[in-house]
């Protein structure tokens, strides 16, 4: 197969690839197959037309190809779903590492005739061994798998192994998994920091749960946290979540270092009478302020009409807690509702900073979010920040905040502590050095 395409007819159709797939299964001991799907691609072929949407498909598909090694085969499925075929034993862990990897490298849009596109995907995995294997199901498997990455609410991932049914039964079976997780000390919480954009110094942090699989290693709970609100398991996650986040202050200030932790809250909670009562006792618990303490929830969520939701979010602020309105933009934003909520800062969704240096527009965007913010009396916080040169127009425009790549991912405590007691230095690549 060549390594790069000049048409999408070289690349090779359903049958031709399911032929590879079937030469690949037929020489190795172990494979997976690995189904791409381009999330909304509908949308660019509707509005730019098809030419223009077979030469974004053409560049999708060469630039998928240039990061997997050798070994690694790729065919056109249909319209906008791409198979690749990797050779040998790989585990949940590693290929969604591969995912990650692919959903990173398209965040730089692609540029043709004078349009911009940032894909998305949907990734479907089936993995096992070779031997006898039914070449019909184990395509059906990756199917399958797709089916339920797209149906995945946190996470556009889903992996399936060959002995695995993709049914119901998975998912009864997180319910046991979630329980098995908090009462094994299974769940961490990592931290991505918050950085001071003017002096690069770390002020604070975000935190993101992570789940320490026994077999898989680390993962992303999405699963898990969809099991949580399918099965009302949602408020005692979320609490353990808050319970950590207050014993790391603690950790933090025994270290000198006072900062604040943000964490994400989904409406469950906002509808939960024990919400504040358990935050007090946490505050009390761990001789921790509340106002040390920022919640993050969607725009969605924050302009809910529920006298509920405004009801906690009022008591929540009066309390001292910071309210943050996380993917700010991301969403079909209710300008009314902006102007009457109550918050303590807007967070830029990524996709605006990572296109800064498209064009005028992002910045324009992020302009109007600084001056929305200066007038509301809140922060404008950017997040995604990954080169230089987005952390320079960031600094033109106003934002005195930021997270990203360029300062560091989300780290375990242990980490986090040393990188908010070090200068950051950022360059090609981030390096730091221990401040004196």
């Amino acid at each position: 197969m060549p390594r790069e395409h000049t048409s999408l007819v070289t690349i090779p159709n359903r049958y031709a690839f399911i032929d590879t797939v079937e030469k690949c299964v037929a020489q190795h001991s172990y494979a997976s197959l690995m189904l791409v799907d381009v999330v909304r691609f509908s949308d660019v072929t509707t509005s730019l037309g098809i030419t223009v949407g077979d030469q974004f498909l053409l560049q999708i598909a060469n630039r998928i190809i240039t990061l997997f090694d050798e070994n690694v085969e790729l065919g056109r499925i249909s319209g906008d779903i791409f198979g690749l075929i990797f050779p040998g034993k790989y585990s949940h862990n590693q290929m969604q590492q591969k995912f990650e990897r692919l959903v990173e490298h398209f965040k730089t849009p692609m540029q043709y005739d004078n349009n911009a596109f940032i894909a998305d995907f949907n990734v479907g995995v089936v993995s096992g061994r070779c031997k006898n294997i039914n070449l019909t199901a184990f395509v059906s498997r990756a199917e399958a798998a797709l089916k339920q990455a797209k149906e995945n609410k946190y996470q556009n991932f889903s992996f399936l192994s060959t002995e695995e049914k993709a049914d119901t039964g998975r998912s009864l079976a997180l319910k046991a998994d979630l329980t098995r997780a908090l009462s094994h000390n299974e769940l961490e919480l990592y931290f991505q920091p918050k950085v001071d954009l003017t002096n690069l110094e770390v002020v604070g942090a975000e935190c993101l749960l992570r789940w320490n699989h026994p077999l898989d290693g680390v993962l992303f709970p999405g699963p898990l946290i969809e099991a949580a609100e399918s099965y009302n398991m949602m408020n005692e996650l979320a609490y353990w979540t808050f319970e950590q986040a207050f014993r790391s202050l603690g950790e933090l200030d025994a270290c000198g270092l006072r900062l604040t932790l943000s964490v994400n809250i989904s409406p469950t909670q906002l509808y939960d009478s024990q919400l504040i009562p358990t935050l007090v006792l946490l505050s009390k618990s761990y001789s921790i302020e509340l106002n040390r303490i920022e919640l993050e929830l969607t725009e969605d969520v924050a302009l809910s009409n529920s006298l509920m939701v405004k009801k906690q979010l009022f008591q929540l602020r009066a309390m001292g807690i910071s309210i943050l309105v996380d993917d700010f933009g991301k969403g079909y934003s209710n300008l009314a509702y902006i102007r009457e909520l109550e918050i303590n800062a807007l967070k830029i969704d990524k996709t605006f900073v990572m296109s800064l240096t498209d064009g005028q527009v992002n910045r324009a965007i992020i302009e109007a979010a600084r001056i929305i913010g200066q007038a509301k009396g809140c922060e404008v916080i950017a997040e995604g920040i990954e080169t230089i040169e987005q952390l320079h127009i960031l600094r033109d425009v106003g934002i005195s905040k930021g997270q990203g790549y360029l300062f560091s991912r989300a780290v375990p405590l242990n980490e986090f502590l040393k990188l908010a007691t070090r200068e950051i230095i950022v360059g090609g690549s981030p390096l730091r050095k221990v401040s004196n």
